[in-house]
């Protein structure tokens, strides 16, 4: 659970006194009444000038009262992001201790959202609410409850375009992320601010030290404004995000959907649009991204925060702490494996955590080991608090269902194994053999699930291995590198990876979590929060197989392509005796836009194909067995659900 070490740009700050013992998460019925955390009517000063002490765990105490704490709404000045000529004006709901004002700076929570208005956050959905003059009344989500009373501050800024800021969304470009990072510099004395009458607001509480949290889209602002470099974000937990939205949107050349980018920035500005001049910007979207071609342009550069032209990972001076579901569908697995390639090349002091479920905040989920993780990282990247946390392991992976180890970095897997497909069917190791063409006919209307199943099927090729000897660790991003021929002007290839054999797996449904009836509490509650959350639970059922990854990719002309198709990132253990096959097929209904309408001709050599499996552990061995591929109608079709086509909540 600690840090894979990058260069160690960042210097720790005094450590204050272990005072109080910190506050920990109740558990109570639905409707039951809450508790409020209870502060010290006088909190003691913290030592050296700090604002926070210690208590008897080592981490920072709740000795400052949330119910009498500040809160406050700014906006803060940003440059014309929208092309309006005039400036936009950032919307930024504050809440930070009263005992502090005046006394000591505060380091800074922050989570940027686009749906603070129109959708919500969290489990519950909810929304910021204000008092009757417009000021910040209650916050979505655990952050302020849980932080203020340890001696921070909560910020919640509205991205431009929506809640009460001003301009345009761009669906993660500059606008989105420009309008966040000014909040920023306004926090380290680099903007300014007003109130609602015209006031001037001024940080000088801050501290300037600012940490990014947030899911899917809300971390995908935390990545895009770390990728500027900002000075005063020293730290991001990016929660099923995005690092580049071609990623999100697309693979190889293949569109998730069309007219996504304007679609996505009009549904969370609401009906705004009507009214401004974002109307034609959505329309230059919709041309500049280029959903005819798949092409990654000069627009997804734009949006490419691992190597793009507004932000890069070369510039991320921030620790990085990553959370990603391996079983999400809709901020597929390449945009954290990637991201966390490309902060590992550049030495940024990196964590991950990544679970077996999909599009789930682990505060949901794993939440005792999560707050307790969060609270240690916070302390340490924000207060300076030497508590160890970046001398434990790093990495923390579910490879089964409640089932975690940890390790140093990602992917465990240190080579690849080449499994070959044989013209009767079979997934060996070995050399490759000779030329031989195995054929099939594209059928637009088929979708993956449709192509799993035992039996004829002249719409996919399907090749399955023996069992396995032993459980095989898969870790890293499988690839099929192959050569293929086509009659398509333009066609499409699907290949996917499975796992055959029957265990106990987190189901698809629900991306694997159970919403329960109980509650469970964490941080302090006021007459206007209350600080509890459902709890949730993992779907965990017996199914026959298991998709590990896909992969899909355009091919531009007909006749002959030598290319590699790239799955999606994962990491799990196959259990002894079970069977992988791998999938080859063209049209993957309902995954990918349809670029091949036809029942186009299709044929890969088996002699120049390939699959690249990344393993860990003992090699890879397989033994004779009946085969375990279900009947097709037997085969439920949430075993390949869709991907990359809902909105990143």
């Amino acid at each position: 659970m600690g840090v894979s070490r990058g260069s160690g740009r960042r210097s720790s700050r005094p450590v204050g006194a272990a005072l109080v013992a910190a506050f920990t998460g109740l558990v109570v019925a639905a409707g039951a009444a809450v508790p409020a955390t209870a502060a010290p009517a006088a909190p003691p000063p913290a030592a050296d000038g700090q604002p926070y002490v210690l208590g008897d765990d080592g981490a920072t105490a709740p000795v400052y009262s949330y119910g009498d704490a500040i809160k406050e709404s700014v906006w803060v000045d940003a440059p014309d992001l929208d092309g309006d000529g005039q400036p936009e004006r950032i919307a930024a709901d504050l809440i930070r201790p009263a005992e502090l004002n005046g006394e000591a700076e505060v380091p800074v929570v922050m989570d940027a959202s686009p749906y603070y208005s129109c959708c919500g956050r969290g489990n519950e959905s909810e929304l910021k609410t204000y008092d009757a003059d417009g000021t910040i009344e209650s916050f979505p989500l655990f952050y302020d409850n849980y932080f203020v009373p340890r001696g921070y501050a909560f910020v919640a800024v509205d991205m431009a375009g929506t809640g009460r800021s001003t301009g345009c969304t761009d669906h993660g470009g500059p606008s989105d992320i420009l309008s966040v990072k000014a909040v920023v510099d306004w926090l380290n004395g680099r903007g300014t601010a007003s109130y609602a009458d015209g006031t001037p607001a001024e940080a000088s509480w801050s501290t300037g030290a600012t940490g990014m949290i947030g899911k899917s889209y809300d971390g995908t602002l935390a990545n895009g404004v770390a990728a500027t470099g900002v000075e005063g974000l020293e730290t991001i937990v990016p929660i099923a995000a995005i690092s580049s939205w071609y990623d999100y949107d697309r693979a190889q050349g293949l569109p998730f959907s069309t007219g996504y980018p304007a679609w996505l920035s009009e549904y969370v500005a609401g009906d705004r649009h009507e009214a401004t001049s974002c109307s034609a910007q959505l329309e230059q979207m919709t041309a500049d991204s280029a959903d005819d071609t798949g092409a990654h342009n000069a627009f997804w550069d734009e949006r490419d925060y691992r190597a793009g032209t507004l932000g890069d990972a070369s510039q991320v001076t921030a620790s990085v702490f990553v959370m990603h579901g391996l079983q999400d569908t809709n901020v597929d697995t390449p945009n954290f494996s990637r991201w966390w390639e490309a902060l590992g090349e550049h030495g940024v002091d990196r964590k991950m955590w990544l679970s077996r479920l999909g599009h789930v905040d682990p505060f949901d989920s794993d939440r005792a080991a999560w707050v307790d993780t969060l609270h240690r990282w916070f302390d340490h990247e924000l207060h300076g608090v030497r508590n160890g946390i970046d001398r434990e392991p790093a990495v923390r992976v579910e490879v089964a269902p409640d089932e975690w180890v940890e390790q140093d970095d990602w992917p465990a897997a240190k080579r690849t194994t080449k499994l070959r497909p044989k013209a009767d069917g079979s997934l060996s190791l070995g050399a490759g053999g000779p030329a031989v063409d195995a054929d099939w006919v594209n059928d637009p209307s088929q979708r993956f699930s449709q192509a799993l199943g035992a039996g004829e099927n002249p719409h996919r090729l399907l090749f399955t291995t023996g069992t396995l000897r032993d459980d095989l660790r898969v870790s890293g991003t499988p690839s099929v590198t192959t050569t293929l021929s086509s009659d398509a002007p333009t066609g499409q290839v699907t290949v996917g990876l499975v796992d055959y054999g029957p265990a106990d797996r987190v189901l698809p449904q629900g991306d694997g979590a159970l919403t329960l009836e109980t509650e469970s509490c964490w941080g302090a509650a006021s007459a206007v929060d209350d600080a509890c959350y459902l709890d949730v639970e993992r779907r965990i059922g017996p199914t026959d197989l298991q998709v590990l990854a896909r992969g899909w990719a355009r091919l531009d002309g007909a006749g002959t392509h030598r290319l590699t198709v790239e799955m999606q990132a994962n990491d799990l253990v196959v259990p002894a005796g079970h069977q992988l096959g791998l999938v080859v097929m063209g049209t993957d209904r309902g995954a990918t836009v349809t670029v091949d309408p036809a029942a186009s001709e299709y044929s890969v050599d088996l002699g120049a194909t390939t699959l690249d499996l990344p393993v860990t552990g003992p090699r890879a061995s397989f033994a004779p067995g009946a085969s375990q591929v279900p009947d097709a109608d037997e085969i439920d079709p949430l075993v390949a659900p869709l991907t990359g086509v809902v909105i990143p909540d």
